[in-house]
């Protein structure tokens, strides 16, 4: 018995000095610095279709190799447009939270159309136009980088970074220390008065260097020979814009000739993400971030592949060209990462802020029906027929967003009853036949749609900035011209979207169960252990978050 005590008091006092050796969990840790990359226009399925050809040290295949990866992340509302995507990502939310209901949207209260991020309370830092006339305050609620800012009592420093406004100023929101976008007439960053009154002497020099005109003397040609692509077959054909047609329409092309007079050419060629990476170099450097205790956040939305994506369409080399090129530029910008702010110190995740439609006439010229509507023939076919009922065309005052805006005060001044209105537009507009289904905004919940239309649509309503009557084309059908593609429906081909996380304390794996744009926030929230953004919808994705 008392070799059995020994035994036990033994055991005892060997389990005590181990858990006295043990370390305490540390749960404040958190990364040094936080990059958030928006491809704009980027397909969940370009992860796969253009795979055998990105590098392994690539951004791409460091994600799916070493990183998580969610399979089936969706957009939960429609429209899906840039800055409807920018703020869901960063607020978790949707626009009928955050209300940014599109890149522009009809105002019903101010009468008036209204671009997402315009405030002409603050001026252009760095030009001399309306292009620095921008900030974030038409976003109603907070975003994750806010919340950062709000839970380190200001000591982290937030950065957004994009070609677009909208890009970087959104991701940025309220309390960013700065959002710089590019101004093409000029080929130069600027921002605006809501983050500084002068621009910092490294954005000075940077933009004195002239990088777009270099890189547009570069021209642009294929990566690999131009037969290799997987979408050589579907080249050289008549669905594809020409943007570059002053100097050249097919590869090599020529670009030299825009150098100091076309600075915005840029925008559509792979030389955008790399003049966007360069900028978020010097950025990273100059403003020191990920150098202390405190969690800084980068946030740096690529626009080159939306601009390519428009011109040319998924089936394009130039659009498979710009992914290639991209893959490599983002493996060795975590290589740069990696050397600047330490291996293992920094994270990154990435998704988009929609996908895009295949061009209509390439779907035709496969046997799949597909079209074009034009908004603003729609809008006058409208006009004419209220002409003949009503006396007056004036009874629309803006259709965009795939949304019909009804001029209110009119039908109110000459007492018409709005009811019969709406039913009458929606009459006209079911007749087309490339609609699916027009109806009441007011009465969705109550409209027969399937369940998750219904969501959509409701997930993406906001009173004050949204429509009378939405507009459901049919599948394969967008509202625009007949070269190029579009994106904003809620069909798959433009909800369907990566995310991907990879870097410090992220697990290696993957996940098939549906998530969603609105994850992403909360997710980080998690990660990081702030509070989550104000208006937050979504949930943590649990598995990232072990």
């Amino acid at each position: 018995m008392r070799q059995l005590f020994i035994a036990l008091a033994l055991l005892v006092s060997l389990s005590s000095m181990a858990q006295k050796k043990q370390k305490a969990p540390n749960y404040r840790e958190r990364p040094k610095l936080v990059v958030g990359i928006i491809v704009d226009q980027m397909r969940w399925d370009y992860l796969y279709r253009y795979y055998d050809r990105y590098t392994e040290n690539g951004g791409f295949k460091r994600f799916l190799h070493q990183g998580f990866t969610c399979e089936n992340t969706l957009i939960p509302y429609t429209p899906s447009i840039t800055a409807c995507g920018h703020a869901t990502v960063y607020t978790g939310t949707t626009p009928a939270i955050h209300g940014i209901t599109g890149n522009d949207w009809f105002d019903n209260v101010q009468g008036r159309s209204v671009y997402c991020v315009e405030d002409a309370k603050v001026q252009n830092v760095g030009s001399t136009g309306k292009q620095g006339q921008m900030s974030p305050k038409n976003m109603q609620v907070t975003t994750i980088t806010d919340e950062l800012r709000l839970g380190t009592n200001f000591r982290s420093k937030v950065v957004g970074i994009s070609i677009k406004d909208r890009g970087a100023i959104l991701p940025a929101g309220h309390t960013g220390n700065a959002a710089y976008w590019y101004d093409g007439s000029t080929g130069k960053f600027i921002t605006s008065t809501h983050y500084m009154n002068d621009l910092p002497n490294w954005a000075k020099e940077f933009n004195a260097k002239d990088w777009p005109g270099e890189l547009l003397k570069k021209g642009w040609e294929t990566l690999y020979p131009i037969d290799t692509y997987v979408n050589s077959s579907s080249d050289e054909n008549g669905w594809e814009e020409t943007p570059f047609s002053d100097y050249g329409k097919k590869f090599p092309y020529d670009l030299k000739g825009y150098a100091g007079k076309n600075y915005g050419k840029v925008s559509s060629t792979p030389h955008g993400n790399t003049l966007t990476f360069e900028f978020a170099k010097a950025a990273l450097l100059n403003e020191g971030l990920g150098k202390d205790e405190f969690t800084d956040f980068l946030a740096v939305s690529f626009s080159s592949p939306d601009y390519v994506g428009h011109a040319f369409g998924p089936n394009s080399i130039e659009a498979e060209d710009n992914y290639l090129r991209l893959d490599i530029e983002m493996g060795e910008f975590f290589d740069f990462l990696d050397k600047t702010v330490g291996k293992g110190e920094w994270m990154v995740f990435l998704s988009a802020d929609h996908g895009a439609a295949h061009v209509p006439a390439y779907l035709n010229e496969n046997r799949i029906p597909a079209g074009t509507l034009s908004t603003s023939g729609m809008a006058r076919e409208l006009g004419k027929e209220l002409t003949v009922k009503y006396g007056t065309h004036r009874l629309i005052s803006a259709a965009q967003n795939y949304q019909v805006s009804l001029n209110h005060k009119l039908i109110d001044s000459m007492k018409l009853d709005l009811e019969d209105v709406k039913a009458t537009v929606i009459t006209l507009l079911e007749a087309n036949e490339i609609v699916e289904r027009a109806f009441d905004n007011t009465k969705t919940l109550v409209t027969s749609l399937p369940k998750k239309v219904r969501e959509m649509v409701v997930n993406g309503y906001y009173p004050d900035r949204s429509g009378d009557i939405q507009i459901i084309l049919k599948p394969q059908y967008f509202s625009g011209s007949a070269k190029g593609t579009t994106h904003g429906s809620w069909y798959n081909y433009d909800t369907h979207i990566p995310l991907l996380f990879y870097g410090w304390k992220i697990p290696h794996g993957k996940l098939n169960r549906e998530t969603y744009m609105t994850d992403i926030a909360p997710t980080l929230a998690a990660l990081l252990k702030l509070q989550m953004p104000s208006g937050a919808t979504g949930h943590v994705i649990e598995e990232v978050v072990k």
